[in-house]
């Protein structure tokens, strides 16, 4: 049972996070099948990091609390997306350090600001024994269960670690995941989700375990926790550790030194963003000294050894061309709008759900012929922000959903509740 798996997570390191598989599928799935079977056979034998924890188990009532001993706060954002955003940041650091203009430029490490559930695992003697959320930096949910079906997350770590380690990261979902599910939630008749990070955290606060590991979650290390001996002299070398005891930690990231090396950082993974096979919202520049960074320390709660440097939201203009009617198979009527197509967050678009006649006609005062400005909401769903009234042509009508369904032709109703035509 032991050597089956040790086995099973290396080929799932391999798989899952190398992307670089050693054996066929075929003989993964004999090798957990053997290991299920001796844990039936056997189950005082089954160890607290079996691989088969990853298909999840049995529907919990509730999240229990789960105390942060040291807080998991959030940063500061810059409001100003170019280079003066980074500027200003440096020159707080360096103002808090005492440093004149003469003085060296301060080492950053910078990395990616992921779009997803902030979590931190905690492992004891190299067994990892309880996930949780941030929640509200100082309080969070055991999310135990499900971060255990996330194949990225190693459940023991083989290398010699502190015997407190608390790792935290990202739980996020990739695009092409993201897509998937929602292709599954549609053709189930379920309501898709909104963007990957909504997606991902319903995902990982599922009481039942077994539909999380339904969903492919990854995770991606960025800054320690607790932890109970010395582990890394600067933020850098913390992730290098993280990727050397089998953590996924972000390709995109620099040690720079000085504003300019900052902004160019920025601006290197703005070229680079719609290529990424996930969603982010910025980078977050860090002090590299994590000496410096007890020095500087915190100002309210946030540190002000680091901050995110986020990009200004995608919008374009565009005009709708038409007003389509879709119905799903639950019988909703749905308006979506036809649009002239528009390249907007690394995609050509040409079509917007509306949601529903009040969003059209009371929201938006949306009409066809109309000029509007379009965005992806979470740079994935295309979402219409408003009307250019001042570009309305002449001789347009106010938009009204059928009566009757366009598909069958039987007769529609309206859920006040919901705000939504059915067909009958």
């Amino acid at each position: 049972m032991h050597q089956l798996e040790t086995e099973l997570e290396r080929w799932n390191y391999e798989y899952y996070v190398l992307d670089e598989p050693s054996v066929p599928d075929a003989e993964y799935d004999r090798a957990f099948n053997e290991l299920k079977a001796l844990e039936a056979r056997f189950p005082e034998l089954k160890s607290r990091t079996s691989p088969t924890l990853r298909v999840g188990g049995a529907v919990r009532t509730g999240f229990k609390k789960v105390r942060h001993d040291v807080p998991m706060l959030s940063i500061h954002t810059e409001t100003d997306f170019s280079a003066a955003g980074a500027a200003a940041f440096d020159e707080r650091v360096r103002s808090a350090l005492g440093l004149s203009p003469e003085d060296p430029p301060v080492e950053y490490d910078c990395e990616l600001k992921f779009d997803g559930l902030a979590t931190n695992l905690r492992y004891e003697k190299g067994v990892l024994t309880e996930a949780s959320t941030r929640g509200d930096g100082v309080e969070g949910e055991d999310v135990t269960a499900n971060v255990r079906t996330i194949r990225t997350i190693p459940l023991r770590l083989n290398s010699k670690v502190p015997d407190i380690l608390e790792v935290r990261g990202e739980c996020i979902m990739h695009k092409a995941d993201f897509l998937a599910l929602n292709a599954r939630q549609e053709a189930a008749g379920e309501k898709p989700f909104a963007n990957p990070r909504n997606a991902a955290a319903g995902s990982l606060r599922q009481l039942d375990s077994s539909v999380t590991a339904q969903r492919t979650l990854h995770f991606y290390a960025y800054c320690l926790g607790e932890v109970s001996e010395p582990f890394a002299e600067t933020q850098s070398g913390v992730l290098d550790r993280f990727a050397e005891l089998g953590f996924p930690v972000a390709h995109m990231r620099e040690v720079v030194k000085g504003p300019e090396a900052l902004a160019a950082f920025h601006d290197k993974v703005a070229a680079a963003r719609a290529s990424l096979p996930f969603e982010i919202d910025g980078v977050v520049y860090k002090v590299n000294s994590l000496e410096l960074e007890e020095e500087l320390g915190f100002i309210a709660r946030e540190p002000r050894w680091a901050c995110a440097h986020k990009y200004p939201p995608e919008e374009v203009l565009t005009q709708v061309l038409g007003i389509d009617v879709q119905v799903g198979r639950t019988g909703r009527l749905t308006p979506v709008a036809r649009l002239a197509p528009v390249y907007v967050g690394g995609v050509t678009v040409s079509n917007a759900t509306l949601h529903n006649e009040d969003h059209v006609v009371k929201d938006l005062d949306l009409r066809v012929g109309d000029t509007v400005v379009l965005r992806r909401a979470g740079d994935v769903i295309p979402e219409i922000l408003r009307v250019v009234k001042e570009r309305r042509p002449a001789g347009t009508k106010v938009f009204e959903m059928p009566h009757v369904c366009p598909i069958c032709g039987s007769a529609v109703i309206r859920d006040e509740e919901e705000k939504d035509m059915r067909c009958t």
